[in-house]
C-alpha cells in the first residue's frame, strides 16, 4: 500500500483506491493493487466494489473489513443475549468502525516506534493457543478452516493484538510510577479498609483534545439527550454499543466487577448514593462526558481487623479446570465438557488432577490445577465469589469468568494476618492498577485526536 504524508495527496489517493474493485468471489491474494476492472472476462457480470469506509492517516479501512468485523461483533452479541440485544446494524457498524480507527492508529505508531512481532514470536504464540486447545498447530490449523476461518488472517490478528499490548506497555504502562506517600495515604484512606466490589456500566461521550467551548457545549447536549432516552426507558447497552466513546462500548459499556479502589473517584462520588439499576446524574472528566449505572454492589469475603488494610485476612487453598472459550471452543461446548468433567467426579470415575492435566487450559493443569493459597482479590470477582461460596472438598458447578469457564474445588482455608509488606503491595497494586485504566484511556483519546481521519462510510 502506498503512504502519503500530506492530507491533499491522502484526499487524492483515497478518492482513487475508492474506485477500485474487487470480485465478491475473489480473495485478497487475487486482487492487485491498481487494479480497477469491473467486469468480470468471463461472465461480463458486474464485480462487487469493495470501497473505502475510512481513511486513517496514510491507510485506509475498507466496507468489506467493516462488514466482517461488524458481523463478527454481532454474532457474539447475539449469543451472549439473543436478537433482541442488537442494536440497529447501522448504527453499530458506525461504532465498530470507531474502534477499528483507534486500533489502525495504533498500529500505525507502533510502526513509527519500530515495535515488531517476528514469526519465530508468532509462531510460539499460536502454539500456545492451540496448547491450550489441547491441539496440536496443524489439528488448530485444521479446525479454524473447517471453521471458515483463514490461519493466516487469524495468524494476522493475532500479530496485531500482540503488537497494540506491547505499545500500550512502552506509552502507558512503564511510565505509571506510584509513590511512597500516595501508598501511605491509601492505607489511611477508606480506600484502605474492607470495601464494597461495584459494577458500574458507563457511556462516554468524548470531548475532543484542545476542545473549544462551543465544541464542549455540543457534547454536553448529546451526553444530556442520551441520559434523557434511558430515563425514559431505552435499554443502556444497546446506547453504549451505539453511542459510548469508550473502548468497552461494544460489552454495553459495563466495566465488570471491581474494588471501590480500581475505580476512579468521579465515578465512586457519583454513584455512591445510588441502588443497582439507577443511574447518576453526568460527570464530567479530562476525557469527556460519562453517563454511569450502577449495574450492581457486593462486599467481599474478607475479614476485617483496625484501620487499614484488614490485619486478618482469610486465605483459601484451591484449584480448578479451565476450559477457555474462543474461536474453535463455543461457550456452550466449554460448559457441556465441565458438565461432563463435573458427573465423573461426583461419580468417582476420576479424580480432579488427573482431569485437570488433561483438560485444563491453564499453566496450572500440569500441578493437577492447583493454584496454591488465594488472597481475597488475587481472582476475578466471578472466580472469587463461587470459590468463597464452597466448602472443603466441594466442586463447583461450572463457573464462567473473563478467561473461560471453570470447574473449582476448594481444598482447606486458613485465617493469618496480614504482613505489613503484603499491605503495601496490595496498595500499590491498586493505585497502579487504578492509574492505569485512566492512562488508558487518556491516552487512547490524544492518539485518536492527533490521527488525520476522513470519513467515507455514507459514500455508495
Amino acid at each position: 500500500m502506498r503512504k502519503f504524508s500530506h492530507p491533499l495527496q491522502r484526499l487524492v489517493f483515497a478518492g482513487f483506491v475508492s474506485c477500485l474493485t474487487l470480485a465478491a468471489s475473489d480473495s485478497w491474494s487475487q486482487w492487485k493493487p491498481g487494479e480497477r476492472t469491473t467486469i468480470a472476462p468471463s461472465s461480463n457480470r458486474v464485480r462487487a466494489i469493495d470501497s473505502i469506509v475510512a481513511v486513517v492517516n496514510n491507510e485506509v479501512i475498507t466496507r468489506q473489513e467493516l462488514e466482517d468485523r461488524t458481523r463478527s461483533i454481532e454474532a457474539r452479541m447475539r449469543a451472549q443475549g439473543g436478537a433482541a440485544a442488537l442494536p440497529p446494524h447501522a448504527e453499530l457498524q458506525r461504532q465498530v468502525l470507531e474502534r477499528m480507527i483507534v486500533d489502525l492508529a495504533q498500529l500505525q505508531l507502533a510502526r513509527e516506534m519500530n515495535i515488531q512481532v517476528d514469526d519465530l514470536m508468532l509462531d510460539r504464540a499460536v502454539a500456545r493457543i492451540a496448547e491450550q486447545n489441547n491441539m496440536t498447530v496443524q489439528q488448530f490449523r485444521n479446525q479454524l478452516e473447517r471453521d471458515g476461518i483463514s490461519f493466516a488472517k487469524f495468524r494476522e490478528e493475532i500479530r496485531r493484538e500482540i503488537i497494540m499490548q506491547r505499545l500500550r506497555e512502552r506509552e502507558v504502562d512503564n511510565k505509571i510510577q506510584v509513590t511512597e506517600s500516595e501508598i501511605e495515604n491509601f492505607l489511611a484512606s477508606d480506600l484502605g479498609q474492607a470495601q464494597q466490589e461495584l459494577n458500574v456500566a458507563q457511556i462516554l461521550v468524548r470531548i475532543p483534545e484542545n476542545a473549544s467551548a462551543e465544541q464542549i457545549n455540543e457534547r454536553r447536549q448529546r451526553a444530556e439527550q442520551i441520559l434523557q432516552q434511558l430515563q425514559g426507558g431505552a435499554d443502556f447497552a444497546k446506547l453504549a454499543a451505539t453511542s459510548s466513546d469508550a473502548s468497552d462500548a461494544l460489552t454495553g459499556g459495563e466495566l465488570g466487577w471491581r474494588n471501590q479502589d480500581r475505580l476512579p473517584q468521579l465515578f465512586l462520588d457519583a454513584v455512591a448514593n445510588l441502588k443497582p439499576g439507577e443511574l447518576a446524574p453526568l460527570v464530567k472528566s479530562a476525557n469527556g462526558f460519562h453517563i454511569l449505572k450502577l449495574i450492581g454492589k457486593r462486599t467481599p469475603s474478607v475479614m476485617k481487623s483496625g484501620p487499614g488494610v484488614p490485619a486478618a485476612i482469610q486465605q483459601t487453598h484451591a484449584r480448578h479446570i479451565l476450559i477457555k472459550v474462543n474461536q474453535i471452543v463455543s461457550a456452550q461446548d466449554a460448559q457441556r465438557k465441565l458438565i461432563d468433567l463435573k458427573q465423573r467426579l461426583d461419580n468417582k470415575a476420576a479424580k480432579f488432577e488427573d482431569l485437570a492435566k488433561s483438560y485444563s487450559n491453564d499453566l496450572s493443569g500440569s500441578k493437577g490445577g492447583d493454584l496454591g493459597w488465594i488472597y481475597p482479590g488475587d481472582t476475578v470477582p466471578e472466580f472469587e465469589r463461587a470459590m468463597n461460596a464452597l466448602q472443603p472438598g466441594q466442586v463447583s458447578e461450572p463457573i464462567e469468568t473473563p478467561f473461560g469457564f471453570h470447574l473449582i474445588q476448594v481444598l482447606e482455608r486458613k485465617t493469618e494476618d496480614v504482613s505489613k509488606e503484603r499491605q503495601r503491595l496490595v496498595a500499590r497494586q491498586a493505585i497502579r492498577e487504578r492509574k492505569l485504566d485512566e492512562a488508558t484511556q487518556d491516552w487512547l483519546r490524544q492518539l485518536r485526536d492527533r490521527a488525520y481521519v476522513e470519513y467515507r462510510l455514507d459514500e455508495k
